[in-house]
């Protein structure tokens, strides 16, 4: 089944997802520099305000996406619990990617 293009929301989400993975990423990366390496604290000061905001944006752009795309409701709460774990919302927006959800067709 090939991949339909991704709706205005669609790419919202992808970006949302993409920006919280990657401040994810910088507060490990800092954690690990702080509390592993005991080198700097930099790192969770910057990246802790980062994910705090992309945190906050991705919330938000699941629950505009979730919206205007008519997901169902198993995909609302799938998209609100990947914020939590590390790395999880990736995966979750290529899944959601490839099930069709973040297309415009999925709200038609």
């Amino acid at each position: 089944m090939p991949v339909q293009p991704l709706s205005a929301s669609g790419r919202l989400y992808a970006v949302a997802a993409f920006a919280e993975a990657l401040t994810w990423t910088g507060l490990l990366i800092g954690m690990w520099l702080k509390y592993g390496a005991e080198a700097t604290d930099v790192g969770v000061w910057l990246f802790g305000r980062l994910h705090g905001a992309a945190f906050l944006f991705y919330l938000a752009a699941t629950l505009v996406t979730a919206s205007r795309l008519r997901w169902p409701g198993w995909a609302l709460l799938l998209g609100m619990l990947a914020a939590i774990p590390p790395l999880v919302t990736m995966p979750l927006e290529w899944w959601l990617r490839r099930k069709g959800l973040l297309s415009a067709a999925a709200a038609a």
